[in-house]
């Protein structure tokens, strides 16, 4: 998580960041209270908490009879779990993400009042998770695009990750598969971490998909003796650049030449049918390129002025 950046009030920056915000928070309450909420699932974070005890109190609060509010135990958890974060790993959350989970609560809370607690899709919590991790992670994906952070189970990572010295990322699975393990234990049934962990990997991978982009590109590394051939079909044709690599084969010792280049779609099967024609022998390997940032390609300040 990033520290606090300061920006312009009002400024098309801020102004951009801050919409993010309010678009993001509402499609990832939307994604709780049409697909998730309704089926008991409990994808980790603070959320996956206000779930198992929205149920647990049920008809046990004269206050709330059908169970305490999802959103307000999300904030109610939110804002010391802040306080605790910001006293033990310093001024790393800023404005925008105590807006953020204050705004993802007040929607959670407005959206159930209005629509109610039956899923919007009846008998079919898998395609509900599916949906639902969609819409969590396109919704997450957005706050984090405005710098902003969902707080709640990354901030008790980031805790454990200052004394333990594991990666952030592998402690965030930790805690949320024990608060998926903490559903099994409230519900009893074992179809609710089933779930739970498909909407956990349909939201990592929209998440990525937002904060990476979609890319069709492809990385390629090309291993032939008719390099300067296919680097003339790579320049001269394709238009695009590329790197020579100096290499050893490992087999014979043979000294080698390795091009390094990015192409699209089209152009990898131009390429391909070339390298066939021209070297039958050649070594390709194809690898999906999830970003692509320089010459050619989308800028670094493109990027960062998102």
């Amino acid at each position: 998580m990033a520290f606090i950046v300061k920006e312009k009030p009002f400024s098309k920056k801020w102004l951009i960041n801050y919409g993010l915000i309010i678009i993001g928070t509402f499609i990832l309450a939307a994604g709780f209270v049409f697909f998730i909420t309704p089926y008991m699932i409990v994808p980790g974070g603070v959320y996956g908490i206000s779930i198992v005890i929205h149920y647990l109190t049920k008809g046990i609060l004269s206050f709330a009879p059908d169970g305490f509010p999802v959103g307000l135990m999300g904030l109610i958890l939110n804002i010391p779990l802040t306080i605790l974060g910001i006293k033990i790993l310093g001024p790393r959350f800023g404005v925008k993400t105590i807006i953020g989970f204050v705004l993802t609560s007040f929607f959670m809370d407005a959206l159930t009042w209005w629509w109610g607690e039956q899923p919007l899709v009846e008998n079919d919590p898998l395609l509900s998770s599916i949906f639902g991790g969609v819409l969590v992670g396109f919704g997450l994906g957005l706050i984090f695009k405005s710098k902003a952070s969902s707080g709640g189970s990354d901030i008790i990572a980031m805790i454990f990750a200052k004394y333990t010295h594991l990666p952030v990322g592998q402690l965030i699975i930790y805690v949320d598969s024990v608060i998926v393990l903490v559903g099994l234990i409230a519900f009893g049934d074992w179809r609710i971490p089933l779930y739970s962990w498909i909407v956990i990997f349909v939201t990592g991978k929209v998440v990525d998909g937002i904060m990476q982009g979609i890319s069709y590109d492809k990385t390629l590394f090309i291993i032939s003796d008719k390099y300067q051939e296919i680097r003339d079909k790579i320049i001269d044709d394709l238009d695009r650049g590329g790197t020579f690599i100096s290499g050893t084969g490992m087999y014979k010792g043979a000294e080698k030449t390795i091009i390094f280049t990015v192409v699209n779609r089209r152009e990898l099967a131009v390429l391909e049918e070339f390298i066939h024609k021209t070297d039958p022998h050649a070594f390709l390997t194809v690898m999906d390129a999830n970003e692509i940032l320089g010459e050619g390609f989308r800028s670094i300040k493109e990027k960062l002025a998102d």
